[in-house]
């Protein structure tokens, strides 16, 4: 028996009716040899976090552009409290920890530089619109490995998809992650706001810290006690009192950080900006030659819409810099 046929006997008899094992996974667009050391979702999980566009992440906003100080958080540091979070409560409930940390890992791979702002702009001018979660499935299935994809799952991919709202992911799995992400990125920008100065714990009304806790770990902790407590019968569920405080919570924060002239006042250059660098991108001779060929095969706006999606923060400025600032001349 191979370690990883050991694994799967351990997932069948440990894991619950609602976990997706790895065995039954419906598999990879192309067919592969399996691991002898790691199932599907091991696999899935070790191409995520080795792949370029991961790395990416630790350059992108979250939500404060370009903050000064080492302790806000990237678009990296939040997916690695999403997968904390999704894997806890995966472990309680008995599903399958290593589909749940990859789907948490893979699910902003395609965010765009500058947070939702970029998300925003992008959406306004890419012919069909833009939505971060479908470029995510993209980069996996067309974009890493030169055009090759990494071929995942479809168990992930349908994780990644489905993690935001609309359609609800096929596996209990992710459809953790989703509610993971929620409880992750409304904390974590609680803290984020504090460090600038744009609210405190004591701004958060009663109504709700009362019922969540006063501080961040206190809310993490009742949020993902309710989940494990009231979640049955592959139904991912908060008891209605803590879903009711949850719900106001993401209302304050809208309000108070999301549409705060001060947190989000640099917000307004980003639509100019990515506009500009689109318009830029539309001449094949202006793209990478891995871009050139999605432009050949699908068109210039897809291959600038998945150029612009990629960047970092920082690059998406120096490339406009270079284009349009004039360069210091050095003799």
């Amino acid at each position: 028996m191979t370690v990883c046929e050991r694994v799967q006997n351990l997932e069948e008899r440990t894991l619950s009716p609602y976990a997706m094992l790895s065995k039954n996974s419906s598999g990879r667009d192309i067919p592969e040899r399996e691991c002898d050391l790691r199932t599907p979702y091991q696999r899935d999980r070790d191409r995520i976090i080795h792949c370029k566009a991961f790395r990416r992440l630790k350059h992108k906003t979250q939500v404060f552009l370009s903050p000064e100080g080492d302790h806000y958080r990237t678009r990296l540091t939040h997916t690695l409290e999403v997968a904390q979070i999704a894997r806890t409560v995966a472990r309680a409930l008995c599903l399958n920890e290593d589909l749940t940390e990859a789907i948490s890992l893979g699910h902003d791979l395609g965010h765009t530089p500058f947070g939702h702002a970029g998300e925003r702009a992008l959406n306004k001018i890419v012919p069909g619109g833009f939505r971060h979660y479908e470029q995510s499935v993209r980069v996996v299935e067309r974009l890493e490995k030169g055009g090759k994809g990494l071929n995942l799952t479809k168990e992930v991919r349908n994780g990644i998809l489905c993690h935001t709202s609309g359609t609800e992911a096929t596996t209990m799995e992710g459809r953790i992650v989703r509610t993971a992400d929620r409880i992750a990125y409304l904390n974590h920008d609680i803290d984020d706001a504090e460090r600038a100065g744009v609210l405190t714990e004591e701004d958060i009304p009663r109504e709700i810290t009362e019922v969540l806790g006063r501080t961040k770990s206190k809310r993490i902790d009742t949020l993902v006690r309710s989940v494990v407590g009231n979640s049955r019968e592959g139904k991912v569920r908060m008891a209605p009192e803590i879903q009711k405080a949850f719900d106001l919570l993401y209302q304050y924060m809208n309000h108070n950080v999301y549409q705060n002239p001060y947190a989000k006042g640099e917000e307004r250059k980003v639509p100019h900006l990515i506009g500009i660098l689109f318009d830029f991108l539309q001449k094949p001779e202006n793209l990478q030659e891995d871009m050139r060929r999605i432009a050949e095969r699908e068109s210039c706006e897809r291959a600038a819409c998945d150029f612009i999606a990629g960047m970092t923060d920082h690059y998406a400025v120096e490339l406009f810099k270079s284009i349009y600032v004039p360069a210091s001349w050095k003799f």
